[in-house]
């Protein structure tokens, strides 16, 4: 796990260290590198413009000091003079008395320092992840920032984070998914900040926000019962599309995107202008990562046999757990996959191969179901129809049983809790098939699909035309059930209703729904899962089997919210964005629970540009069924591909029930033993009982929301990998080893009966 933490406080009486040199105190980073090992735009030989070197070393040689005197103990701060609070294994870009690390296995190329004037050193900007700006950009954006012009740091391609110092104000900006988000939390008489929530759990030694739990399984999808809160008390998010600025232990949060909060009809933007956006953005941030230095992957050593019948190098390097040099893509049959797959494959880069010789290919990567291959013959058969241009080497990754969800239980602890631990295991194998820069087409359906609430913006806008084909595509889509004739105005009637509903009346409602135990719903299809979605809030897959205390908690949280203006007053934009956000969380747990070391993820959808490009398209567009087919569709005609196969753009496959279905019969014990004393009944979250017969009845092909359960396992083991963690993410404190969490989960002594 990559990130970046610092602080801003007053520390006049804590005895800061600052960055000197002397071989006093903890200044040895544990990061990677040493003199002379970054050549980068601030500076030559590895130093940056304030003349420090970046590695943790000064011209002379001498380990840098970086951060405060342990300030938890105010009392012992003589004692503790010469001793300095830093993270393990980390890098210090610039010292005190506002410090900045980076820690973890950030290539250099991934971390980026300018300074406004040598003569000026306290005026910077560190960029860190891939950036497509060019130094006089950064410089530029730097003199804006300087001057609260924050949004110049967004409007680059790729994914990245940006800080910037201007004399003791410390800014912090996050990206418009989330994806990137920024955690915050009170120390030391000022406020610390970080890329990761755990590093600050630790800091402050946090115990679990059991609430934020609960309203993560309840309520997943409403940023109202989330609020700014994490897993672990005390520490902050910032929402996505705002900042972070500090000033000397005071701390500001404040948006840097425009958003429309009135339901007033707008002028309608130009549909063809905003498609040409769309491409533009994505091609851009394709180039991006396609002009990125190449790595090779750094693996450690290990015996390679030499030929093995029926397995070539790629094969061998897979069991390895090592990826390939260059660029790779997923190539799923989807549209998503494949547009970044023929996209990359066409933009000049080469890239294939470190060298980037003419004529190198992209690794094109499909997985294959062995156990399960029922279902996905015409995306399969898509997949290699695309593969068929001469630019992609398509690889197939067949896998069986033991690729299965929940055939893996063991894992990596992430940073927060995610439904994708169950599918880490078989995700991970796919991945270390692919390339050392691989791209995924994560975030598209929620950046570029129309959520259905949208619907009811539409109504808002006097634009009820523009309903006739997405309720006849859902008329359509229950015709075999006989009921396609009352779609239409049951549709309609939901869109209405939602878009009489006020947000406050919308979120009472849904905190009655929760306090009164309606939390069940039984999607049977496009039609049911479209009724649901119009509404403010809804419960999510797991919210029936909570327990009424826990439920009567994010009521309380829900009913708090709805005195609290929101950022957007119109339901459709509303619920997309949070849709989006929950996604871009989710998506970054992926991101830590599948790393193979040495490779990086790229979902270019969720990248800032993309999403601001999407937001401009039109809403009576973006709810016409196959919407995001003919934009992904314009994107690569302008690209030069105009012949894709026949099928091409039809709706995406959903979670294959059969294999999750199969994956919890054949881990049913390890299951069953997992919850036989949950941490989450000792919570009071869920009764132990119930999750075991919800086990029970989804192994037996019973109705079960099966991604509510993944949500509960994910949970469960989340909580318990958190808890037999034994290592701490800081050095220098005054305690041994100040971790989150040091006295367990409480336990609560009164269970109500779980809502089932």
């Amino acid at each position: 796990m990559r990130w970046l933490v610092g602080w801003s406080s007053i520390a006049a009486s804590f005895g800061t260290a600052g960055r000197v040199s002397g071989a006093n105190g903890h200044g040895g980073p544990g990061g990677f590198g040493g003199p002379g090992a970054f050549d980068g735009p601030g500076g030559q030989g590895g130093y940056d413009r304030t003349g420090y070197d970046r590695a943790g070393y000064d011209r002379a040689g001498a380990p840098l000091r970086g951060g405060i005197a342990d300030a938890a103990h105010p009392g012992d701060a003589g004692a503790d003079a010469d001793r300095t609070v830093q993270p393990v294994g980390a890098q210090l870009l610039w010292g005190d008395p506002d410090p900045l690390w980076a820690v973890g296995d950030w290539r250099p190329d991934e971390i980026r320092t300018v300074t406004a004037d040598p003569a000026d050193p306290f005026t910077r900007l560190a960029v860190l992840g891939c950036c497509g700006a060019t130094d006089a950009e950064l410089k530029r954006a730097l003199y804006a920032a300087r001057g609260g012009a924050l949004r110049h740091l967004t409007q680059w391609s790729g994914s990245y984070t940006a800080v910037v110092q201007a004399g003791r104000r410390i800014t912090v900006v996050g990206d418009l998914a989330g994806a990137r988000p920024v955690f915050y939390t009170p120390w030391a008489g000022g406020t610390a900040y970080a890329t990761a929530a755990l590093p600050l759990a630790d800091l402050i030694e946090a115990q679990l926000d059991i609430g934020h739990l609960a309203a993560l399984l309840a309520c997943p999808d409403s940023p109202e019962a989330l609020g700014d809160g994490t897993p672990y008390a005390g520490v902050r998010r910032i929402p996505p599309g705002h900042a972070l600025i500090l000033r000397e232990g005071s701390r500001e949060i404040t948006g840097y995107e425009a958003v429309a909060s009135l339901a007033v009809a707008a002028p309608e933007a130009d549909a063809e202008r905003a498609v040409e956006g769309v491409r533009e953005a994505l091609t851009a941030a394709v180039r991006a990562r396609l002009t990125a230095p190449r790595h090779a992957p750094d693996t450690a050593p290990a015996y390679d046999p030499g030929p093995v019948p029926g397995m070539g190098p790629a094969d061998r390097r897979a069991a390895r757990g090592a990826p390939a040099p260059g660029v790779g893509a997923d190539l799923s049959g989807g549209s998503a996959s494949a547009t970044l797959a023929l996209l990359a494959a066409g933009l000049p880069g080469a890239p294939g191969s470190l060298a980037s010789p003419a004529g190198a290919r992209l690794l094109a990567v499909t997985f294959n179901d062995l156990a399960t291959p029922q279902g996905r013959e015409a995306e399969l058969e898509r997949a290699r129809a695309i593969a068929a241009d001469p630019r992609l080497h398509h690889v197939v990754v067949a896998a069986a049983a033991e690729a299965l969800p929940y055939a893996e239980l063991d894992g990596p602890l992430t940073d927060e809790p995610g439904p994708s631990l169950v599918f880490a295991a078989r995700e991970r194998r796919r991945l270390a098939a692919g390339s050392a820069d691989h791209f995924t087409g994560h975030g598209a359906r929620q950046v570029l699909d129309a959520h259905p609430a949208r619907m009811a913006d539409l109504l808002l806008d006097r634009r009820r035309r523009h309903l006739l084909r997405p309720v006849a595509a859902l008329a359509r889509s229950a015709s075999a059930s006989g009921e396609s004739l009352l779609v239409p105005l049951t549709v309609y009637s939901a869109a209405r209703r939602l878009s009489r509903t006020t947000y406050r009346a919308g979120m009472e409602a849904a905190a009655a729904r929760l306090r009164e135990g309606g939390v069940t719903e039984r999607s049977s299809g496009p039609v049911d899962a479209s009724l649901a979605a119009l509404t403010w809030s809804r419960p999510g897959p797991a919210a029936g089997w909570l327990t009424g205390e826990a439920l009567a908690e994010v009521s309380i949280r829900l009913a708090a919210a709805a005195g609290r203006p929101p950022l957007s007053l119109r339901p459709g934009e509303a619920r997309a964005r949070s849709v989006l956000a929950r996604h871009a969380a989710d998506h970054r747990v992926f991101e830590q629970a599948v790393e193979v070391r040495s490779q990086r993820l790229h979902a270019p959808f969720l990248d800032n540009q993309v999403v601001r490009a999407a937001r401009a398209l039109p809403e009576s567009l973006r709810v016409q069924p196959g919407a995001r087919a003919a934009i992904l569709r314009s994107v690569l005609s302008s690209a030069g591909v105009r012949e894709l196969p026949t099928g091409w753009g039809a709706p995406a496959h959903s979670p294959n029930e059969t294999a999750t279905r199969l994956g919890l019969r054949a881990a049913l014990t390890s299951l069953m033993d997992l919850f036989a004393s949950p941490l989450l009944a000792d919570a009071g979250l869920i009764e132990a009982r119930v999750v075991r017969q919800a086990l029970l009845d989804a192994a037996d092909g019973r109705p079960v929301p099966l991604d509510g359960l993944a949500e509960i396992v994910s949970m469960e083991l989340w909580l318990r990998r958190l808890l037999a963690r034994r290592g701490t993410c800081w050095t220098g404190t005054s305690t041994a080893r100040r971790r989150a969490v040091p006295e367990g989960v409480p336990v609560r002594a009164v269970h109500r009966p779980a809502l089932s």
